[in-house]
């Protein structure tokens, strides 16, 4: 009986080793992307996550599931603690799901089912290292940008119109700002990175633009 003890911890230590290894892989991997949650972070999420699924399997005997169901909850707390907004979009979504995808790789460790935790791990990395250059890609042929450009007056607008059309760019007004004698107009401006490129020469070197940002 006391050989069976040994054994059955001698396994719970080798399930929280596993996930401390998967966690970490995972967390290098948005460590090295200099991330909002790291190395430390996906560590402890899927030891934690791990731990608290023994601890349910362990405790609640007639009812299994009761520890491990609160971890979704408190892994929701995580993630939206790492979900901020940009300056033209919302960052750390990808970090927040894998925080959610890692507290599920641990979970599935804690049950036992480590070969569905290894695989979730590897997909994880894939998902997050490979579609990066896919990303990529689509993002260099098409680049979404709101500009924010100043003028004199209303005239130079159609001329600014026409800086796009000239660099194959697509446009669309978003809002406009007049102050003290200047014109200051939001654009949305979609088309491939370098034809972005040639707009933003274009615009520096234009006499007629008084600033712009984006």
């Amino acid at each position: 009986m006391e050989f069976l003890k040994d054994h059955s911890i001698q396994n719970e230590l080798l399930l929280i080793f596993i996930s401390v290894i998967l966690g970490l892989l995972i967390g290098a991997e948005r460590e090295y992307r200099n991330k909002s949650a790291g190395l430390r972070t996906f560590i402890l999420i899927c030891f934690g996550s791990c731990l608290f699924t023994i601890l349910s399997i362990k405790i609640g005997i007639n009812n299994p599931d009761r520890i491990a169901a609160n971890i979704i909850t408190g892994i929701g707390f995580l993630g939206a603690g790492v979900i901020f907004k940009g300056d033209n979009k919302i960052d750390g979504i990808t970090t927040a799901t894998t925080i959610w995808a890692a507290a599920s790789i641990g979970m599935a460790v804690g049950s036992g089912y480590v070969y569905l935790a290894v695989t979730g791990a590897v997909l994880v990395l894939l998902i997050l290292g490979s579609l990066n250059h896919f990303e990529k890609f689509i993002d260099r042929e098409h680049k979404i940008r709101e500009y924010k450009i100043a003028v004199i007056n209303h005239l130079d607008i159609p001329y600014c119109e026409e800086l796009f059309r000239k660099n194959h760019l697509r446009y669309a007004i978003s809002k406009q700002q007049y102050t003290q004698g200047n014109l200051s107009t939001s654009w949305i401006i979609t088309g491939r990175n370098i034809n972005h490129e040639a707009l933003m020469k274009s615009l520096m070197e234009d006499e007629r633009i008084i600033a712009y940002q984006f």
